[in-house]
């Protein structure tokens, strides 16, 4: 599968081809980020082409998104994906988060491009930007507790997933109170 930035118009495709539950796992993300009450801000970390900041918008109307993505040319399709409701940032994972505080935080098929410790340092700089009763829902490729028929196709380059527990004990070690919403196969969502 070509790298995301390589092809961002045919993203989705090559997305929901390589993942057969991509549409299922972006609705769980929207389904973990409806119970937060009053979301004024969201925060999406690899906003990629928008769909996952558009499917939480859909939850939360009269909110607004800041999309962070390292790609310029996937930030021009999520402008058009999500209109005024949205402020483009170029940013890497590693760079200092927008300045807080948002409600919601998501990220969807981002975080695993982070070793370990970058995890571990990005959840403490999303709990520092988190508002009081917010959340964070990250949905993400992890290493399974059992072989998976299907695995996601990952590069060993630029893909690191960590097993579920240690992406909660991360997150409990921000300050975040982290559980497992929705898991299937090598995918899972988890909201803290």
């Amino acid at each position: 599968m070509p790298q995301y930035h390589d092809v961002p118009d045919a993203y989705l495709g090559y997305m929901r081809a390589a993942l057969p539950a991509y549409d299922r796992l972006q609705d769980e993300v929207a389904r973990a980020a409806a119970g937060v009450a009053g979301v004024r801000r969201i925060l999406d970390l690899g906003a990629g082409t928008g769909e996952t900041a558009r499917r939480c918008l859909a939850e939360h109307s009269g909110a607004r998104v800041v999309a962070v993505d390292a790609s310029a040319e996937m930030l021009a399709i999520a402008a058009g994906v999500l209109g005024p409701a949205a402020e483009l940032r170029r940013a890497r994972l590693e760079d200092p988060l927008p300045a807080g505080p948002f409600e919601l935080v998501i990220s969807a098929l981002a975080v695993h491009h982070l070793d370990g410790a970058g995890k571990a340092e990005l959840f403490r700089r999303v709990a520092a930007v988190l508002a009081p009763g917010g959340r964070f829902v990250m949905a993400d490729v992890v290493v399974p507790a059992a072989p998976v028929a299907a695995a996601t196709p990952l590069d060993p380059a630029v893909d690191h997933p960590d097993a579920v527990a240690d992406l909660v004990a991360w997150l409990a070690a921000a300050g975040l109170e982290p559980a497992v919403t929705w898991a299937d196969g090598d995918l899972a969502v988890v909201a803290a």
